[in-house]
């Protein structure tokens, strides 16, 4: 009995069988591969977001006065225009300096696909803090899919950075 007739394609099965096993070990890396990336976009987004309201906490932390200003003007998207005054080359009152400051920040939040918003913080006493969504969500506290929060709670399927202000 000769065993090389009974072993004919056996070669080519198990050489298919490896290319089997090793497109589906390909494709589970190309599938990490894509997680790692949206990983880094959201932590960048996370980061620029960050910045942003770290910017705006600064500005309202140097011009206190005015909080009210900030406020009702980042509040009201039709409010975010461009500023009367330049105070770089202009010396500002306390509102102008506001109405300024918010359209710089608005401004780059926006060329980063970002909103923004300033609402009283969730179970505080009356502080206040900023808001800042990318994606799909916005700068917002309801009951929608896209908002930040929903009441007391921080809404798990947002793209959202809160940062509390003084």
């Amino acid at each position: 009995m000769n065993f090389s007739n009974h072993q004919r394609g056996m070669g080519l099965v198990e050489i298919l069988f490896a290319l089997l096993i090793l497109a589906i070990g390909v494709l589970g890396f190309v599938a990490l591969q894509y997680r790692a990336l949206e990983a880094t976009a959201e932590s960048s987004s996370r980061v620029q977001a960050i910045a942003i309201a770290r910017d705006l906490a600064e500005r309202i932390r140097v011009n206190r006065n005015a909080f009210s200003i900030y406020q009702q003007q980042i509040q009201t998207p039709a409010n975010q225009q461009p500023f009367k005054t330049n105070c770089f080359t202009s010396n500002c009152v306390d509102t102008d300096l506001a109405d300024f400051d918010v359209s710089k920040v608005t401004d780059k939040a926006r060329s980063f696909g970002m909103t923004m918003n300033i609402m009283n913080c969730q179970n505080t006493n009356n502080r206040n803090c900023i808001y800042v969504a990318w994606g799909d969500s916005s700068a917002t506290d309801g009951t929608g899919v896209g908002d930040c929060t929903n009441g007391n709670a921080y809404n798990p399927t947002s793209t959202c950075v809160i940062m509390e202000t003084y």
